[in-house]
């Protein structure tokens, strides 16, 4: 069977609500195997970005963050929206500065992944900025509340294992930094 053969046809969109980081929409779908048409639930967002920041001791740039969804504080590396007008590396270096005051090194996009196919339509970009070092104070946007700190690369791969990173996102960077540059 191909892809095609699996495909949904989608129509007319219907603006849900706009919720400012993202908006919801229903949209009507046929396929040629179902008799009625089916109303999809889509959240539409902006791309976002993962930064995986190291510096030239192999040093992970990490931050820890309160996340009102699990009501915890979570292990995490810095990210965000990306800005209209942006690419995924731009953001990166710009969160990065902007949440840790870490920069320079050289920065490049690893991989992309759909965070949620079955609902979002956005992308989830992971960029390695190898060589950073600490620049300035973090500047990090209104309310954002962090705590900036590294640790050693081999000490994370150690955490992952122990599941002490609970953000799925963060434990798929990490993923492609290790399948990518064989990490131990």
């Amino acid at each position: 069977m191909s892809d095609d053969d699996l495909r949904w046809r989608l129509g007319t969109r219907h603006t849900g609500h706009d919720y400012k980081i993202f908006r919801t929409e229903l949209v009507e779908a046929t396929h040629p195997r179902v008799d009625h048409t089916k109303m999809f639930s889509l959240i539409t967002a902006v791309d976002w970005v993962n930064v995986l920041a190291l510096t030239s001791d192999r040093q992970v740039v990490l931050l820890k963050q309160y996340r009102p969804g699990i009501d915890r504080v979570c292990l995490e590396i810095p990210g965000g929206m990306i800005d209209p007008g942006e690419d995924a590396v731009q953001a990166a270096v710009r969160e990065l500065r902007e949440e840790t005051g870490y920069g320079g090194g050289k920065a490049e996009l690893l991989a992309s992944v759909a965070p949620n196919p079955a609902i979002q339509n956005n992308l989830l970009h992971t960029v390695l900025v190898s060589d950073v070092e600490k620049l300035e104070d973090p500047k990090p946007e209104g309310d954002e509340i962090l705590d900036v700190f590294t640790l050693p690369l081999t000490e994370l791969r150690e955490r992952l294992v122990r599941g002490e990173i609970e953000h799925a996102l963060v434990v798929v960077a990490f993923g492609h930094l290790a399948f990518r540059h064989h990490l131990p």
